[in-house]
């Protein structure tokens, strides 16, 4: 037994010493193909090169700068809103900035000098929503909205016009179907989205039903004009948001295809056209809420000329809002922006939303089948409208004769209370509200009087 295993040593360090002779032949000559270890480490060694390069961060200083607008579609029904949430990241703003990072468009958010037309609430969608922000180009010899890295100077690379980075297709590829930029333009470093925006135009659609269209048309021209809106909208006094005046340019309630405007159909879609210079929150959805209930006779036209009457009715009454879905913010005006559009990837756009509409239009049909063979069996449809949120009331209470939210005053010095919102005294002794603590060196804090009718209190550029 002890011999064996004498024997068996032996013949292992043999072994042993012919491996090594190998190895140090192969070294020699160049070749690592002999060893199978020897292999796996140098393949090793060439993925950690690899991943090396990979994670070498992006030199953004080498680039110039250009302030653009981007105007984007989307549809909201799946996100939780159009800004960044911190209780969530399921919003279109979310979805955007990972896009914007991912083409290297932008280093981080907090640099990018961005700027939004509006906020929309969840489940709304846009169809020309727009963004301003700085993003990386190519345009070395300037040009509008552009900014040079430091110590370049501009006729350093001047050797020409360059194209400037496809914007729309970059994003379009690693954005959500759902989420598309239609165009951009060059404009100029303080161009705001928000603040330059000359006027806003939403779209509200919903079907005939049992509705009165004729009353809910009548009653849509009311809202315009400048009129006071705190019984229209929610009030959103924790965010600085003191002063209820909006105008509205006008207001329409038109059939969706106009060579249907003589039919009775009850299937047939409507749509509710708003444009207004600005909007508060919620300010489109409560209107509709109203129409609606024009429209099916429980309320008269003349309730919106009672609701506007603040100096009557300072207090909101208790009422339901209309559902998300319907509502599109469908278009932002500016005036002087150049935008540029690539026939290619307006195609793909389009493609794109005719998959969407024959996916929906398709299921549409189908339920609406399904409907039509109910009806057929003796089924009776509901005139109950299905576009307000809450559960439906047997017996319907006028809208003044409801319980009142707080006041618009309660409001505030409930805010000022738990220190959302800070009051001072003015040179003058009128008293000062300023939006939020802000610290004795601070000089940018909202500043306010106040009123008795506050309408000199607030951000009159409040985001819908």
């Amino acid at each position: 037994m002890a011999e064996s295993l004498t024997q068996r040593v032996k013949e292992l360090e043999e072994e042993l010493e012919r491996l090594k002779s190998q190895l140090e032949k192969g070294v020699e000559a160049g070749e690592d193909a002999s060893s199978p270890s020897l292999n796996e480490s140098t393949s090793s060694r060439k993925k950690s090169s690899k991943k090396a390069k990979k994670e070498r961060p992006f030199d953004f200083s080498a680039h110039p700068r250009r302030h653009v607008a981007l105007r984007l579609a989307y549809l909201g029904w799946a996100y939780q809103g159009f800004a960044v949430q911190e209780n969530t990241d399921n919003t279109v703003e979310a979805r955007l900035f990972e896009a914007l990072l991912k083409t290297r468009l932008i280093q981080e958010r907090q640099s990018s000098n961005y700027h939004r037309c509006g906020r929309t609430d969840k489940g709304v969608s846009a169809f020309s929503q727009v963004i301003t922000i700085d993003l990386r180009s190519t345009q070395f010899c300037g040009g509008l909205g552009v900014t040079l890295p430091e110590n370049v100077e501009l006729s350093t690379k001047n050797k020409g016009p360059v194209p400037e980075l496809p914007y729309a297709k970059m994003l379009n590829r690693v954005l959500p179907l759902d989420i598309r930029i239609l165009d951009w333009a060059p404009v100029a470093e303080g161009f705001s989205a928000r603040f330059d925006c000359q006027s806003r135009t939403y779209r509200y659609y919903f079907p005939r039903g049992s509705l009165d269209l004729e009353l809910m048309t009548e009653a849509a021209k009311k809202y315009e004009g400048t009129h006071d809106f705190r019984n229209l909208c929610k009030m959103d006094v924790g965010n600085g948001v003191l002063q209820f005046e909006r105008t509205i340019l006008s207001a329409t309630v038109k059939p969706v295809q106009p060579q249907l405007d003589s039919s009775m159909n009850k299937y047939d879609l409507f749509v509710f056209e708003i444009k207004g210079l600005a909007f508060l929150y919620h300010q489109v959805r409560c209107m509709m809420a109203v129409l609606l209930l024009i429209g099916q006779k429980l309320e008269a036209p003349d309730i919106i000329n009672q609701l506007l009457d603040v100096q009557t009715n300072p207090r909101k009454p208790q009422y339901s809002m209309a559902v998300d879905y319907p509502l599109v913010l469908y278009n932002c005006h500016f005036e002087g922006v150049s935008w540029q559009q690539e026939a290619e990837e307006v195609n793909h756009v389009l493609s794109t939303l005719q998959q969407h509409w024959t996916q929906s239009a398709v299921k549409t049909q189908v339920v609406h089948g399904m409907i039509q063979g109910l009806e057929t069996m003796g089924g009776e449809s509901s005139s109950y409208c299905l576009l307000v949120e809450g559960s439906r009331q047997k017996n319907y209470r006028p809208l003044l004769e409801r319980p009142c939210c707080e006041s618009l005053e309660s409001r505030i010095s409930h805010f000022v209370k738990r220190g959302r919102l800070e009051l001072e005294e003015s040179e003058n002794g009128g008293e000062m509200i300023h939006r939020g603590k802000r610290s004795k060196h601070s000089s940018t804090s909202l500043s306010l009087p106040v009123s008795s009718e506050m309408k000199q209190s607030g951000n009159p550029k409040a985001e819908d």
